[in-house]
């Protein structure tokens, strides 16, 4: 098969490499790509966001099927016209990636088929979004409505920061994505996330992970668009996984088809557990960034199968093989994220880590020029290791962090302490 994988960052370079394991592949197209992508794969310019121009692309390289990576392209309708031009295409249509384009219409969703998740109220005043905080207080959930690249939601501690959050939202600091806001109820427990391949009927779970969003260790500081993860996520057990499945993940897809608007794609169902209970945080479109790491190491090139099935409508058929093992991803970030930070400085050692089925070191904000790679954004590297215990897929890990040169490079230090400690 010939694949068009769009995308930059580290998960798209996960799923290429993943892609690269299985024989099917005969020839494998990345747009826009990054410098390690580029290592193994050819890379296109194109425009991601224009249906039109990615269909013309792929009737061009003559390609068989689509991989979706991020979730802008989806909510754009990429996917809509790959498949009114008869290419198989893995990602939702426009109208199904609202579950993720718009945090209020999952909510009403929800809402449709009882699922349980926090309660909330959604806005379009900066007035009455207050109003209800103080009514509600803190701790509370401000999230942007739209898509803000991961970093659209605010748990605040008080009252006042939550204000300040819907002032910022509302006063452009996410673009258009805050031009409504949700403001949710705190949820305790324990976060995880769950993947599942959904071909518009059937819903094959193919994964667990856990991510850890903010910046600092002993997860404090703002949230990110995560800062490492780890597979599988040991809260979400057999009874755990089957009532989410039950009570959230199948009920929303009936929905979704009753509606006229079934989804086709991978679910990332972000999770919040309490003794035993699962209620959803949120849906993504598309897979998560640092989590489908993870999963794409674990998974190997049996990805390629499952993502070409779904996309084919063939999940009934498709079953997911997993080694008893653990993965995790490091993020390695440039100084000052998710502030201000700079792009351009060198990052050396890359070319003596290995590369094989255990170890990866997986590209996100690189670019090559004049022989060098420079970081060219706010998540920079991906250290992702396997083994046959999380302790030794982190000290794997965090060796491939401490062999990379990179003077203006940030990490944490802490991936993985819930499941360790």
């Amino acid at each position: 098969m010939n694949i068009l994988i769009l995308g930059s960052g580290g998960r798209e370079h996960s799923l290429a490499w993943a892609t690269l394991q299985n024989p099917k592949c005969d020839k494998l197209i990345v747009a826009p790509g990054n410098a390690g992508i580029a290592q193994i794969a050819e890379c296109a310019r194109l425009d991601i966001e224009d249906p039109g121009a990615v269909t013309e692309f792929a009737g061009e390289n003559a390609i068989d099927l689509v991989i979706i990576g991020p979730e802008a392209p989806l909510a754009a309708g990429v996917a809509d016209r790959l498949r009114e031009a008869g290419i198989l295409v893995f990602g939702p249509s426009a109208a199904a990636a609202r579950l993720e384009a718009s945090k209020s219409f999952t909510k009403e969703i929800c809402a449709a088929v009882n699922a349980p998740t926090a309660g909330y109220g959604h806005f379009t005043e900066a007035e009455a979004a207050k109003a209800h905080i103080r009514a509600q207080g803190a701790p509370i959930v401000v999230k942007a409505d739209g898509l803000a690249a991961g970093k659209g939601v605010i748990i605040a501690e008080t009252v006042e920061a939550a204000c300040a959050a819907v002032d910022d939202m509302f006063g452009g600091a996410f673009g258009g994505a805050g031009a409504e806001v949700v403001i949710e109820e705190f949820m305790t427990g324990e976060e995880a996330s769950f993947f599942v391949l959904v071909d518009g009927e059937t819903c094959l779970p193919i994964g667990t992970a856990q991510d850890h969003k903010r910046i600092g260790e002993g997860d404090t500081g703002p949230n990110t668009g995560g800062m490492g993860a780890y597979s599988p996520a040991p809260i979400m057990d057999e009874a755990v996984t089957q009532k989410a499945l039950d009570e959230i993940v199948r009920p929303t897809m009936a929905e979704m088809v009753r509606r006229g608007m079934p989804y086709q794609g991978v679910l990332y169902v972000g999770l919040m557990i309490e003794n035993g209970q699962p209620r959803l945080v949120e849906y993504n479109v598309r897979f998560g960034d640092p989590e489908c790491q993870v999963l794409m190491l674990r998974l190997g090139a049996q990805a390629l199968d499952l993502m070409h099935a779904c996309a084919d409508g063939r999940l009934a058929e498709a079953q997911v093989t997993w080694a008893e093992d653990h993965a995790m991803t490091v993020v390695m970030a440039a100084s000052g994220y998710p502030g201000d930070y700079a792009k351009g400085t060198e990052i050396r050692g890359l070319d003596s880590l290995p590369e094989d089925s255990f170890h990866m070191m997986f590209h996100a904000g690189t670019k090559a020029e004049g022989g060098k790679v420079l970081a060219n954004g706010g998540r920079v590297l991906n250290a992702t290791a396997r083994g046959t215990t999380l302790q030794e897929a982190r000290d794997r890990a965090y060796a491939l962090v401490d062999a990379v040169d990179w003077p203006d490079g940030v990490h944490r230090r802490d991936i993985g302490w819930r499941a360790l400690d």
